[in-house]
């Protein structure tokens, strides 16, 4: 019987340049998309799929990332006070339970592997989730959630796959496949970002991972890779090349890149016109721009 995959890795200590100067005074994982910051909707994916212990890899500036996920009593009483149980109820699912959520310094920006390398001691010998609060993936039922269910069907490491166009496949980390069965794809190699036209497949990994802790023995002797980086993608080829099993998973839903600002912005239309309460306005809006852009034209 496999381990249950109850901790999770939030790497979030990266600058968010491409959104300054939003990002000069708040970090890029407070940004809201409609009305709830990214990293909530990392949270909520985690909960959704059984998480229970939730780890922050962050940075120098991210203390309002504390800040968020502590209780506001103050604020909470207030909403008490006047009858607004409906935003208190909603205040109360950004409350984090004392000991369920610790943060470590990565002091260095040396990349994804680091960054997971760096929580180690607080995973220990479980296996364990990473969750890229940048990528959001609208699905009925969440990413994460879908992954842990075949994750304790077959074990191994996993990684979420997509396909993406081949001339996008330079800016991903890439699979070579083996078998598929369902969802599940047997992974035989994987490269970070490989030059335009060297792509094995274009099959891209996406920000969700179920890994075991075999992996921070590959990131320790990772040398610089990609982006003068470390890479975690080339500690899982690596465990891949020593015959351990890793499976992609091709998941249900659709992915937004919030790490751009174009993506932001289709991520922000995307989840505003599934709300009941600001569907129709803004179709009415987006119609009504469409026509005045047709009419230009």
């Amino acid at each position: 019987m496999q381990r249950k995959v109850t901790k999770a890795i939030f790497p979030v200590a990266g600058l968010g340049t491409r959104f300054l100067p939003a990002t000069k005074s708040i970090p890029k994982e407070i940004m809201t998309l409609v009305d709830r910051p990214l990293i909530q909707y990392a949270i909520d994916e985690a909960r959704e799929a059984g998480i229970t212990e939730f780890i922050f890899v962050t940075s120098r500036g991210k203390g309002a990332l504390e800040d968020y996920f502590d209780h506001a009593p103050q604020l909470e009483f207030e909403l008490l006070k006047k009858g607004k149980t409906e935003l208190l109820e909603i205040l109360k699912n950004t409350n984090m339970d004392s000991g369920a959520i610790a943060y470590i310094r990565q002091h260095k920006a040396l990349g994804l592997g680091h960054a997971v390398w760096c929580a180690r001691r607080l995973i220990g010998n479980e296996p364990f989730a990473v969750i890229l609060p940048d990528d959001v993936i609208s699905a009925k039922e969440s990413c994460l959630k879908q992954m842990v269910q075949a994750y304790n069907e077959v074990g191994g490491s996993m990684v979420a796959a997509m396909e993406v166009p081949r001339d996008k496949t330079s800016s991903y980390g890439i699979l070579e496949v083996g078998q598929q069965h369902e969802n599940l794809l047997a992974i035989n190699g994987m490269v970070e970002k490989p030059p335009q036209g060297d792509a094995p497949s274009n099959l891209a990994v996406i920000g969700r991972y179920i890994l075991t802790p075999s992996i921070f023995a590959h990131i320790e002797k990772q040398k610089i890779g990609v982006g003068r980086e470390i890479q975690l993608t080339d500690a899982i080829a690596n465990e891949i090349a020593l015959g351990q099993a890793v499976n992609g998973f091709q998941f249900e839903g659709k992915r937004f890149d919030c790490g751009t600002k174009a993506g932001f912005l289709q991520a922000t239309i995307s989840f505003a016109l599934a709300r009941n309460d600001l569907r129709d306005e803004l179709a009415d809006y987006l119609q009504e721009l469409v026509s005045v852009s047709n009419a230009a034209q």
